[in-house]
């Protein structure tokens, strides 16, 4: 059964990329399957969120999922917001950050934003492919292909810009798509607490579920993933309950 409703699913056309070395495990091919959103805010809201509770993620206006021929590791995976159970760590980096406000505005690129993330970029990642951004592309990561898209930014009592998590509203959840913050504060722990921050956004709003993209066990960058428990993945058999190690 198509995870596309009817009436939007007429000219939906889904390609498969290209081979190109994976980003995530050596010696690794990755390849994607992949749509294109059409511009059409309404439409493209709709087909969004049904691809995502479908495993997809959204880059720009391109929606894609892994479709390698050799390895399944890139795993989708999502929060139950509700059960979420702080561990010991979380809730100290959870008390570091009382002092932070959390806001949502639209997704509109200003200096402050591309200056906090071109810092991180630099101080976190600077042999990744995004550390060579140029503001152009900054700018267009934010307004291309919206879905529903909003910012949530973290500053502190001084008003001062801590971090940034860019997430899309799907229906029966956030859809975290991309977080940048402050690398001068690493005591803070500001990925993982704007997770959490966007945990008791879809709370506030009653939605039952934060998507976090895939989980890849055998990736120090996306493994930290798992450190929220519960956690639910997308198996053959739908979503069902992920047992890992804490």
């Amino acid at each position: 059964m198509s995870v596309i409703p009817p009436s939007l699913n007429r000219d939906l056309r889904f390609y498969l990329s290209g081979p190109a070395p994976c980003p995530y495990l050596p010696a690794q091919i990755e390849r994607k399957l992949f749509t294109r959103l059409s511009g059409d805010a309404a439409a493209d809201k709709e087909i969004n969120a049904a691809l995502c509770r479908a495993g997809f993620r959204r880059s720009h206006d391109i929606v894609y999922r892994p479709a390698c021929s050799a390895c399944n590791a890139c795993i989708p995976v999502r929060v139950p917001v509700r059960l979420l159970h702080l561990s010991r760590s979380q809730k100290r980096t959870a008390a570091r950050n009382r002092d932070l406000v959390l806001t949502r505005i639209a997704p509109e690129p200003t200096d402050e934003l591309s200056d906090l993330f071109f810092a991180y970029q630099r101080t976190r990642h600077g042999d990744s492919d995004m550390a060579r951004m140029t503001r152009d592309d900054f700018d267009a990561m934010l307004r291309e292909g919206q879905a529903d898209t909003h910012l949530y930014l973290l500053r502190d009592e001084a008003g001062a810009l801590k971090g940034c998590m860019i997430a899309d509203s799907v229906g029966d959840g956030l859809s975290a798509l991309y977080s940048f913050f402050d690398p001068e504060e690493p005591k803070r722990s500001l990925g993982t607490q704007l997770i959490l921050s966007l945990v008791d956004a879809a709370q506030e709003r009653a939605l039952p579920f934060v998507y976090l993209g895939y989980w890849i066990a055998q990736s120090r960058k996306m493994a930290y993933k798992s450190h929220f428990r519960p956690l639910q993945y997308l198996g053959p058999h739908g979503w069902d309950w992920l047992e890992t190690e804490a």
